[in-house]
């Protein structure tokens, strides 16, 4: 495990992560999303684009095939659901993963 980024609800060791997309599918708040990176074996990479939002539900860092994100733990100030982080989610979702503006 890569260390906690100081005052981050959310982060990613992209060496061990294969771009899959699962943790972007199952995180409700939008913090997640795929960005283009042609260093990566597919051409993608995971991004914290809205860590502030993350609600530390953990769904990215359960369903992770690859141990690859991380959630702060349980004492971290985490956000609420809003409807704007709700609909985020929804867009990003729509967009196949990809961060939308």
């Amino acid at each position: 495990m890569i260390e906690q980024p100081l005052n981050t609800a959310v982060w990613v060791d992209e060496s061990r992560c294969k771009a899959c997309d699962i943790c972007v599918s199952y995180c409700p708040a939008g913090v997640l999303n795929m960005k283009e990176d042609i260093h990566a074996i597919q051409g993608m990479m995971i991004e914290v684009s809205h860590p502030e939002a993350c609600i530390g539900c953990r769904d990215c860092e359960l369903h992770c095939p690859d141990f690859a994100i991380y959630v702060a733990e349980k004492g971290f100030k985490f956000a609420k659901l809003s409807p704007e982080a709700k609909e985020r989610a929804a867009a990003i979702k729509a967009n196949h993963f990809r961060k939308v503006n």
